[in-house]
């Protein structure tokens, strides 16, 4: 991570635990938002008006959170508007690195070799870690947001006219359900797997184990009598939050973090469902099934060799 704006050790997956030994993930520090009009948002400072070319992506194709923005910009139509940099899928002793790696960028907007040097660009005395995704205004040099759950959001109303009109991902209507949905879904399925991966004593990994397919058991419960999607017909928010985590499963998480009672592919619904967001429109090519195998298995603390298991064979790939 960063102090102060050095870069003090080798990349560690472990950002802190609970008293029982459990993963604890940082909190997003840049939190500034993107408005039609410039008018600050529900956090951090204004003056980042929505402009077609102003703002750049930055993601990895191996992390859920960065493609949880992707497959929001993709839905808004935003490609002509947000331009994206993609990270090498494997962590370097220095975190996220720029380069010629098949499907990843060199960084042409910034120059940088390492997605630590755009923090500090940003904020020359930064304490934390560099995550993805990043939104960067290339008008004032730095760093509008770093959480993807308001990412997802300014894509969805931010941009205003610049964004397709007929796709809401977090509808009125559905608001309050999207929300508790969310807060069902992070901590026992898209955080409850990094929780069982990073546990660092026995009782903290069965406690997020337990979590991961009981969310699943209820997840699938809920799609065999519903659907197409969480909520009915039309996609929102919380699919994208569920696919990115489903989409990663069997590929990664079965096997890496150890989240191995069943597979997605042992879901009848799940699996239904996931071909569902697989074919809507765009989605597809949001997800790189390499990066996701080669990503996660570079992680030394978990996979000391560097190996990358050929398998799974699934079905959707």
């Amino acid at each position: 991570m960063l102090v102060d704006g050095k870069w003090v050790e080798n990349w560690q997956p472990v950002q802190g635990t609970d008293a029982k030994g459990g993963f604890v993930r940082q909190t997003s520090s840049f939190r500034h938002w993107v408005t039609p009009d410039g008018a600050p948002g529900p956090t951090g400072e204004g003056g980042f008006a929505a402009e077609a070319g102003r703002y750049h992506l930055y993601v990895a194709l191996i992390c859920p959170w960065a493609s949880r923005t992707l497959m929001a910009r993709k839905l808004k139509g935003l490609e002509h508007a947000v331009a994206i940099t993609v990270v090498e899928p494997a962590l370097t002793d220095q975190g996220w690195r720029f380069g010629t790696y098949p499907g990843a960028d060199e960084d042409r907007l910034n120059g940088a070799t390492y997605m630590h040097q755009l923090y500090t660009r940003a904020d020359p005395h930064f304490t934390g870690r560099a995550t993805v995704p990043v939104l960067w205004d290339t008008r004032r040099g730095t760093i509008v947001n770093n959480e993807s759950a308001d990412i997802v959001r300014m894509f969805n109303t931010g941009f205003g006219a610049l964004a397709r009109a007929d796709v809401d991902l977090y509808p009125a209507a559905l608001r309050a359900q999207i929300d508790a949905l969310n807060a069902d879904i992070y901590p026992h399925l898209n955080n409850g797997v990094y929780r069982a991966g990073f546990a660092t004593t026995q009782h903290a990994y069965e406690e997020a184990f337990a979590e991961v397919f009981a969310m699943l058991d209820t997840l699938e419960q809920r799609l065999a009598g519903g659907g197409p999607f969480l909520l009915g017909p039309a996609l929102t928010e919380a699919d994208i939050r569920l696919f990115v985590t489903l989409v990663r499963f069997d590929a990664a998480y079965h096997g890496i973090f150890k989240c191995n009672l069943r597979r997605i592919a042992d879901y009848a619904a799940l699996s239904a469902y996931l071909d569902r967001v697989l074919a809507v429109p765009g989605l597809r090519e949001t997800v790189n099934l390499d990066h996701i195998k080669r990503g996660y298995y570079s992680i030394k603390a978990l996979n000391p060799t560097g190996i990358v298991p050929v398998g799974p064979a699934l079905a959707w790939a």
